[in-house]
């Protein structure tokens, strides 16, 4: 027997772009149904950012005492070196999981909104067929917001299963590989890769371009290189992997040369795809661009009422912009008048040092027209006190020359994500050089570096 449900507004996805949309559409009073066939959370909660970040933090915190155990740092002496059990590890990493995936059920329960549990296929634009173990339910809605996510990239010569894995098996692997291959050094490969180095694998990362991170501008991975390269991980860069062999992966290298790498887990990261299969898209009239599904400023479709966010609409890929999305369309279809056009979207790479880019790139500029401070963490007291001034990390501000007008912020150190948000605000604000170099920074702080990069660009830094 088929059960009917009649909604004003249905989202189908629970990751960070759809519990968000379905969230605010239930505080504006909009009755909202949400679908999904996984845990709350999506990709980014469920197998991506989260869980990937509580590996790289515990796997940072083995590294540290294991230097401390090899020979003592800061007066601080191990009689022992620590001995690590990734399935313990595993095991809290998915408790972090399970206690935010109850907490969105909880923010959706209080929002109102009706969560269905199941695989939603369209037969039209607004109505769609849930189809659970105890039977069907139709679900017949005025407004669809599609939030369906995605997926990784599967290269057609590794396909996934065996020693060759996604980041979702990786970061449930039940023991640590003595030797794992990283096909692909985008920030996927990158975090994944530099997390198992530091656990005791033995890591080679192998990329199709001439450098690793490529989306990022050559000074910005320098210091990633070096601490790569102290780390002892093989890299291959202008190399392509092959396929599997007896022992691990075959490559053939820069210079042409086939390379078998010995592998216990090949680890592909070269991407990843938007979800358009399997839910129904060909019913639903939808123009495409290329694999995405097209959306105008407003995030709609080309399909009356019918709307589309995340990953499924394009790059950048990331949880921040869907959930920026989400809200933005719940807020349209509850009569407000907003569109998507933010003046910066932050990118962060969560590697040793971590980096973060947001808004306009050195590389992206013409000389005369810009101005640009840099300040090296190297002369900040913030980060020589935590024993991070020698990794060769900086703030690096960019500026309209005429108006002084903040157009980019870069920077590379540790722990240099916590400051994306104050980068963003800048340029989203409007801020100019004068606007940061009149603000008191708290001392000491990272965040001085800000400040400072800023004075160096109008041409009076203090600390160097």
């Amino acid at each position: 027997m088929t059960n009917t449900i009649k909604t004003r507004v249905l989202v189908v996805g629970g990751g960070p772009g759809g519990y968000v949309a379905a969230i605010r559409c239930g505080q504006l009073g909009l009755d909202t149904v949400l679908v999904d066939a996984d845990r709350l959370g999506g990709t980014c909660l469920i197998r991506g950012c989260i869980p990937s970040k509580a590996l790289i933090h515990a796997s940072a915190l083995f590294e540290e005492i294991t230097h401390v155990a090899d020979g003592g740092r800061f007066g601080i002496h191990l009689a022992d070196k620590p001995r690590l059990d990734l399935a313990e590890t595993v095991a809290w990493k998915e408790g972090v999981v399970d206690r935010l995936s109850g907490g969105v059920a909880v923010l959706l329960r209080r929002a109102k909104v009706k969560v269905v549990p199941g695989w939603a296929r369209f037969t039209d634009a607004k109505s769609c067929i849930v189809t659970k173990p105890e039977g069907e339910t139709r679900i017949v809605a005025e407004h669809v917001i599609l939030a369906t996510g995605s997926v990784p990239v599967e290269l057609p010569f590794l396909k996934f299963g065996g020693k060759v894995i996604s980041s979702t098996e990786a970061l449930s692997l039940p023991d640590l590989p003595d030797r794992l291959v990283v096909v692909g050094a985008g920030y996927i490969g990158m975090e994944l890769g530099s997390a198992f180095a530091r656990l005791g694998a033995a890591v080679t990362i192998v990329e199709a371009q001439g450098q690793i991170l490529p989306l990022y501008d050559v000074k910005l991975i320098e210091p990633v290189r070096a601490w790569l390269d102290e780390k002892g991980v093989a890299l291959h860069l202008a190399a392509k992997a092959i396929g599997q062999s007896a022992a691990g992966l075959e490559i053939e290298t820069s210079a042409g040369k086939r390379v078998d790498i010995p592998a216990d887990r090949i680890l592909v990261t070269v991407g990843r795809k938007p979800v358009v299969a399997g839910w129904g898209l060909e019913e639903m009239s939808l123009a495409m661009d290329g694999g995405y599904v097209r959306v105008d400023e407003h995030c709609r479709t080309s399909t009356t009422n019918v709307w589309a966010i995340g990953d499924l609409v394009g790059e950048p890929m990331l949880a921040h912009k869907a959930s920026a999305q989400g809200e933005m369309v719940a807020e349209i279809i509850a009569g407000a008048r907003r569109r998507f056009a933010p003046a910066a979207i932050p990118a962060v790479c969560f590697t040793e040092p971590e980096i973060v880019a947001v808004g306009i790139g050195p590389d992206d500029v013409e000389t005369g027209d810009v101005v640009i401070g840099q300040f090296p963490f190297a002369a900040n007291g913030r980060a020589l006190s935590m024993a991070a001034g020698d990794m060769g990390g900086f703030v690096r501000v960019i500026a309209r020359a005429d108006t002084h007008r903040v157009i980019g912020v870069q920077a590379v150190g540790l722990h240099i994500s916590e400051l994306s948000t104050a980068f963003c605000q800048a340029i989203e604000m409007g801020a100019v050089l004068e606007d940061i170099a009149g603000i008191i920074h708290a001392h000491p702080t990272l965040g001085e570096a800000f400040h400072e990069a800023s004075l160096k660009a109008l041409g009076h830094a203090i600390h160097i």
